[in-house]
């Protein structure tokens, strides 16, 4: 077994997807040896991206554009190509001592969302049909979204969008999900593979204009991690993340939001579906 100091700290953001991720890559990384510790829920990229460039962590599966965004807020043209934002994120990361290893075909998206009965009342299916009605309601998602580009920001800017006011709450859906079903709020931000925009209660609208990057999940690893464990540990984590598509992600999200399992379960039997639980 390798001394604890040798181990990759394996790091989530503060909602339910990020920490399965983080899980995913986690359990990978130790059937083949490699030594993990977790640290989960950090918070939101603000804390993690300085907690990754230090070294205090080690991994954090993160997604594409927003990653790129933080770190470039000039990017948005290159932020909406998958391998052009690969790029762009792995020159800007290079030098922070951070690389940016091959990222997934699944991704997640904001999505912008409505009630079934907001989405009949007001003829919702768009999120351009909002314009008329915005001001008559009311926004609720992540407090950060208040200066994100991709969120408030961006729909300002892309759909002219400005709505009564704003309802700071959660990132992993849960208390936006019951703002909106309990009538506190008219809109909200939920990710696209929220396992409870199947269940029929919610309209998921279509970005017409084109707000979103690509959010492919990627892996970002400290260079000094990936010199210390090498090809095992570069190679493993390429398995999950070429395996890795929407649609799972999307089922994993609903297992543990809806179905009540443990991000560590529903990991592990992704992983043994994939037969990556052991080499």
């Amino acid at each position: 077994m390798a001394p604890a100091d040798e181990a990759v700290v394996v790091a989530s953001f503060n909602f339910p997807e990020s920490v399965i991720l983080a899980e995913l890559y986690a359990q990978a990384l130790e059937e083949v040896g490699v030594a993990v510790a977790r640290q989960g829920e950090v918070g939101p990229r603000e804390l993690m991206a300085p907690a990754l460039e230090q070294g205090l962590v080690d991994l954090v599966p993160e997604y594409l554009g927003s990653a790129l965004a933080y770190l470039d807020p000039s990017s948005a043209g290159v932020s909406l190509d998958a391998e052009a934002a690969s790029r762009r994120l792995g020159e800007i990361l290079d030098a922070r001592g951070v690389v940016v290893l091959d990222h997934a075909p699944a991704q997640n998206q904001n999505g912008f969302v409505v009630t079934t009965e907001t989405a009949a009342r007001f003829g919702l299916s768009v999120v351009s049909d909002l314009a008329p009605v915005a001001g008559e309601l009311v926004f609720v998602g992540p407090p950060e979204c208040r200066d994100r580009p991709f969120c408030l920001p961006g729909l300002r800017t892309t759909y002219g969008l400005e709505f009564q006011s704003f309802l700071p709450l959660d990132s992993g859906g849960r208390q936006t999900r019951a703002a909106l079903t309990g009538g506190d709020a008219d809109v909200g931000l939920l990710f696209i593979t929220d396992g409870h925009l199947a269940t029929g209660d919610f309209v998921l609208l279509d970005d017409d204009r084109g707000l979103q990057p690509a959010e492919n999940v990627v892996p970002l690893v400290r260079r000094s991690a990936v010199e210390r464990w090498g090809d095992v540990l570069v190679d493993r984590l390429g398995a999950v993340s070429a395996a890795l598509t929407t649609r799972k992600l999307t089922e994993m999200n609903a297992a543990v939001d809806i179905g009540g399992e443990s991000p560590a379960e529903v990991a592990a039997d992704w992983l043994d579906d994939q037969g990556l639980d052991a080499e």
